[in-house]
């Protein structure tokens, strides 16, 4: 497991940015949900806007795993700016398909996160992306 974490203070629009890289694999998701907690609560979330970010993160990872190659890395980036919070969870995967937005996962996670998004790289990286604001009506933005 390794985790970096970079800080640009002072600077207009400052942000925090950190990065948990850990096996591709459903015991360690226990370490995203802790980390998504913590960094939600230094914005001053709600403990039910914690709670629906840790069970968005979750659900996200929980999609990828279905999908990532085994044996791969899970890499989750937590990129924090005023009151807003994005994760992106990413894993190499066999088929390299964006999750079908027509499920019900996904209705959770844009119910939970507001903002949700997934992308494909060449390399058959998939990540999904959520962002949240704190005080944000469910559901929105």
């Amino acid at each position: 497991m390794e985790v970096r974490v970079s800080q640009f203070p002072g600077e207009p629009g400052a942000q925090d940015f950190v990065e948990v890289r850990l096996p591709a694999a459903g015991a360690y998701l226990s370490v995203l949900r802790t980390a998504t907690a913590g960094l939600a609560a230094r914005l001053d979330f709600t403990l039910d806007e914690i709670e629906d970010l840790r069970i968005a993160v979750d659900e996200a990872c929980a999609i990828l795993l279905q999908q990532a190659i085994p044996g791969s890395v899970l890499e989750c980036v937590f990129t924090l700016v005023g009151d807003a919070l994005r994760v992106t969870v990413s894993a190499p995967t066999t088929e390299g398909h964006a999750p079908e937005r027509d499920t019900f996962a996904w209705t959770v996670l844009s119910a939970l996160a507001g903002e949700v998004e997934s992308t494909v790289k060449d390399d058959k990286t998939v990540s999904i992306s959520l962002h949240k604001t704190r005080g944000a009506a469910p559901g929105a933005p």
